[in-house]
């Protein structure tokens, strides 16, 4: 019946600070933007962020900051994006570990935005 996720909304207090995040740090592409949301783009899946005030209608029942996981795999080496990481003063908060990804084993990082959501980048063990 499904075929894809097309786009997923996280909910944060400080837009253009989520923004520069994803798009600085994570290297999102931030397409579309108003005062209650943006849409970054990483590949075939859309990231909305989203103030919880915002007027869009429906919402998620209780619209919650900081409280997602995401994983995301990367192209690069995890020691390449640690040091990325660290010229732009973002702490890994664990890491690398092993891990099972949702298509096998992987070697992870662990980090949070600025909002406090976990994020997990992740690349298949070899």
């Amino acid at each position: 019946m499904l075929s894809a996720l097309d786009h997923l909304v996280i909910y944060v207090d400080d837009l253009p600070r989520a923004v520069d995040f994803y798009s600085r740090v994570l290297g999102m592409d931030a397409k579309e933007q108003d005062a209650g949301h943006a849409d970054l783009h990483l590949g075939t899946l859309t990231l909305r962020l989203q103030h919880p005030d915002s007027p869009a209608t429906p919402r998620a029942a209780a619209p919650a900051i900081g409280g997602m996981e995401l994983s995301f795999s990367s192209r690069l080496p995890l020691d390449e994006v640690e040091r990325h990481l660290a010229a732009l003063s973002v702490p890994v908060e664990l890491g690398p570990v092993a891990r099972e990804g949702g298509k096998g084993p992987v070697d992870s990082l662990y980090l949070r935005d600025p909002e406090g959501n976990l994020l997990e980048i992740n690349r298949p063990r070899r």
